[in-house]
């Protein structure tokens, strides 16, 4: 019930910004400095694990520099917590917190050609006849620069991180709500844990 309630006020949430922009309140284009191109639904944690969920109020390019084809809607900034290392409410107030290791998931779609175009035509989650609307998730994995250089010129010259995405899970041509595609991300992530 309070997952429901939780997906709701997203939704009421995407369309007020939506509505906000539609009347040039806002600005969606997350190229622009002061935009507001997605927005935080939450935060979870999974043991050592804390999850912190976005909602992009519209799909945006992958890579705003390159088409790649790809498009996000949700990102996850997952945080590995260290051994000792405790959140705000276990500690009672601010935390100190180490430098944190984080690693970045998104739920994207691709439109990729539909060799059933005829057969399929019509059905949902396809654009139109040619293509069809794959949603997957995947890691960020960053390519330049280099995320293990310490050459701070590196990163100062670098004027947008560019990435690949790893396609970790296929979720078929509909789009999945924000607690459905946050579920697959922690089952996902869980059974790597019990792999380890």
């Amino acid at each position: 019930m309070l997952l429901d309630f939780s997906q709701q006020l997203c939704d009421k949430l995407e369309q007020l910004v939506l509505s906000c922009a539609s009347y040039n309140l806002l600005c969606l284009d997350e190229t622009e400095p002061n935009s507001v191109s997605h927005f935080c639904v939450g935060q979870c944690q999974l043991g050592q694990l804390k999850l912190t969920t976005f909602r992009y109020c519209k799909p945006a390019p992958y890579l705003y520099q390159m088409d790649t084809g790809l498009y996000k809607r949700m990102r996850w900034n997952v945080e590995k917590l260290q051994d000792g290392q405790q959140t705000d409410k276990e500690q009672g107030g601010d935390s100190k917190e180490r430098e944190a290791e984080i690693e970045y998931y998104f739920l994207c779609y691709e439109d990729i050609p539909n060799a059933h175009a005829e057969s399929d035509w019509g059905r949902p989650g396809f654009s139109d006849g040619t293509v069809v609307r794959m949603w997957s998730i995947g890691q960020w994995v960053q390519v330049d620069p280099d995320p293990i250089t310490e050459n701070i010129q590196d990163w100062i010259l670098c004027e947008v991180p560019q990435a690949t995405y790893s396609r970790l899970l296929f979720l078929g041509s509909d789009e999945p709500s924000c607690v459905i595609a946050t579920n697959y991300l922690q089952q996902l992530l869980l059974s790597w844990r019990t792999t380890d």
